[in-house]
C-alpha cells in the first residue's frame, strides 16, 4: 500500500513484521493559559489536516531535540522540551514502518513568521480540541493521556 506523504491513516500496532523503521520524533506543543491547557496544531502540507511537527529524527540530535527543531520550522515556535516521550505511535508511509516518539514542548516563544509559514497554518485549540482534530486513535490517546491531569489541576 502507497501512503500519499501525509495521509497517516494506516496505523499499525507494533514494529512486527517490519525491518529498520523510519525513527521519527513528534512534539506537542502546549501552553497553560487564562482558558487552561491548549495544544498548538498545524495543517500538514499536501492535505491540509490537522496535525502536531513531526520529523524524521536527525542523527545528529536526540530524538527529542531534533522534534523540537521540527516546532520550530513547521510551527514556528520554541520552548522547553521534555526528554521523556508521553507516548510512541506507528503508522506506514514511504512503503515503510514509521515509528514516532511524542515529547511535550512547553511554548515560550511564538514567531510571527518562520520557515514553513507560507505552507502551513496554526492554531491554538483546548486540548479536547486537538483530540477531535487528530486523526489516528494512538495519537489521540497519547494527547488525551497528556491532557487530562493538565485539566484536573487548571
Amino acid at each position: 500500500m502507497t501512503v500519499a506523504d501525509d495521509d497517516i491513516s494506516k496505523l499499525v500496532d507494533s514494529e512486527e513484521n517490519y525491518e529498520n523503521p523510519f525513527r521519527q520524533s513528534s512534539v506537542l506543543p502546549y501552553r497553560l493559559g487564562k482558558k487552561g491547557l491548549e495544544v498548538l496544531m498545524i495543517t500538514s502540507m499536501k492535505r491540509k489536516r490537522w496535525i502536531i511537527p513531526k520529523g524524521i529524527v536527525e542523527p545528529d540530535m536526540t530524538p527529542w531535540d531534533s522534534a523540537a527543531k521540527e516546532a520550530l520550522e513547521e510551527a514556528g515556535v520554541e520552548g522547553d522540551v521534555s526528554s521523556q516521550k508521553i507516548g510512541r505511535y506507528h503508522y506506514e508511509k514511504w512503503g515503510g514502518l514509521c515509528r514516532c516518539d511524542v515529547f511535550p514542548l512547553r511554548v515560550t516563544k511564538v514567531h510571527n513568521t518562520w520557515l514553513e509559514s507560507e505552507e502551513r497554518d496554526r492554531t491554538w485549540v483546548s486540548g479536547d480540541e486537538a483530540v477531535a482534530r487528530l486523526r489516528h486513535k494512538k495519537l489521540k490517546a497519547i494527547v488525551r493521556n497528556f491532557i487530562q491531569p493538565r485539566r484536573d489541576r487548571s
